[in-house]
This record gives structure tokens, sequence and C-alpha cells, in this order.
């Protein structure tokens, strides 16, 4: 009999399999996700999916939208920095009106 696997490493094997990327990437994007931006670009961005390094965010207007995409680079090594996540794009779409 093989000895017991913690739930987490069957998880993250199973996230990694199905998306290339485990739950510590995908907590550090949505957990720090403040934290690498700023409070003001939170307020108006925020991250919808990271999949195999494919960052996808949502902005609340076409401004913002833009904004993301000029400081992509700068969003990337934030991310890096302070979630220690390494994204190798960022897709930016808008927000439908509620």
């Amino acid at each position: 009999m093989a000895d017991p696997v913690p739930i987490t490493t069957s998880l993250d094997g199973i996230m990694k399999s199905l998306r290339g990327t485990d739950r510590i990437q995908i907590g550090g994007v949505f957990g720090k996700w403040e934290d690498a931006v700023g409070t003001t670009v939170a307020a108006h961005v925020r991250p919808v999916r990271l999949d195999q390094g494919v960052l996808t965010v949502e902005a609340d207007d076409t401004a913002w939208a833009t904004q993301v995409k000029f400081l992509a680079g700068t969003i990337t090594t934030r991310l890096a920095e302070v979630a220690d996540v390494t994204v190798e794009r960022i897709d930016v779409r808008v927000a439908r009106p509620r």
C-alpha cells in the first residue's frame, strides 16, 4: 500500500494537469493583487483567470483597460516580486455593464 499523499499535493497535480497553473500561483495572483498593483488600479481592474502563464484581467471601463495594457510589464514584474508568480502575458477585457 502506498503512503498517504496530502490533499494539497493531489489538488496541485490536478490543477497543473488541467491548466498548467498550481493553486499557489493562483492564490498569489488573486490574494496579493492589490499589493502588486496598488489600491487605485485594484479598484478598477481585477484578475479573473490565470491559465498557463496568461493572466486575464477585467477592467471596469475602456480607459482602465488601456491603462493596464500600458502597465502590463510593470504588473508582471510586481506579481513576480510580491506573489512569486510568473505571468507571461496579460489579456485585458472590459466588464459588461450590470
